[in-house]
């Protein structure tokens, strides 16, 4: 019996974000496959020697966690057909490797992400987690630009 295809989409909330769901919506459909819609919360830890007044680090995780699932849902009804076996997750850390690490646990098929398409210098200073993904991930990658 062959397992069930399984494509992790990695979404950012960006405006590439609706041309990732339909890439991989029209995927999952065609090959019967589930989808799992992906998001990453950087940790807050590298900028806590930022002092907010009146609010701790652990809040803002709390909200950026709480604001980001409620976003994947929403997403999910508004953007994907009832029909698509769907689900969400919300991660913390370094966003590639999150992906990465997702894809191998959850033995995903497929990987489907967006790029900004850096260019030059923008490229080396702000790096790709696209670029990342691509040159770690333990399955295919769909780029969509």
């Amino acid at each position: 019996m062959e397992a069930k295809q399984k494509i992790l989409t990695a979404v950012d909330f960006s405006e590439l974000t609706d041309k990732v769901l339909d890439a991989a919506s029209n995927l999952a459909q065609k090959f019967g496959a589930e989808l799992r819609l992906v998001y990453v919360v950087e940790e807050m830890t590298p900028y806590a020697w930022v002092s907010v007044p009146n609010i701790s680090f652990d809040v803002m995780e709390l909200e950026m966690d709480k604001s980001a699932a409620a976003r994947l849902r929403k997403l999910v009804l508004e953007k994907l057909p009832s029909s698509l076996s769907c689900s969400t997750d919300v991660r913390k850390g370094n966003p590639a490797k999150e992906i990465v690490d997702c894809a191998r646990i959850n033995g995903d098929s497929l990987i489907v992400m967006g790029t900004h398409g850096y260019r030059g210098m923008e490229k080396v200073l702000l790096g790709s987690v696209a670029n990342k993904v691509l040159q770690s991930a333990p399955c295919p990658v769909l780029v969509v630009r």
